[in-house]
């Protein structure tokens, strides 16, 4: 059974950061692409940076370029997502979702095959 737990979620001021975690269970890193996901009030979901352990490699979408940083812990099957300098346009419900055989970049939501219950990242002054 797969299970993708996310944490680390709140409400933060903008400028502020917050750490998100994504603890993977059933799978392993070293064979998924890991991918964070966000869908703020009325707007479609949309991709916000992956990473393959495997690969060395991770992307993210220009809006997260520079502020966010997605990592790996292969002993802890855990996915991070530092977010640095938040914008109250980084406000939304955030996903992780794990894909086999998933390239990198590749932030099409149809490619992933699991994913997290999400969790609520609120940046308000």
């Amino acid at each position: 059974q797969v299970q993708l737990v996310e944490s680390g979620g709140g409400l933060v001021q903008p400028g502020g950061s917050l750490r998100l975690s994504c603890v993977a269970s059933g799978i392993t890193l070293d064979s998924y692409t890991i991918g964070w996901f966000r869908q703020a009030p009325g707007k479609e979901r949309e991709g916000v940076a992956c990473i393959s352990v495997s690969a060395g490699t991770t992307y993210y979408v220009d809006s997260a370029n520079g502020r966010f940083t997605i990592s790996g812990d292969n002993a802890k099957n855990t996915v991070y997502l530092q977010m640095n300098n938040l914008k109250p346009e980084d406000t939304a419900v955030y996903y992780c979702a794990a894909g086999d055989w998933v390239t990198i970049p590749t932030m099409t939501s149809s490619e992933y095959d699991y994913w997290g219950q999400g969790i609520q990242v609120t940046v308000s002054s």
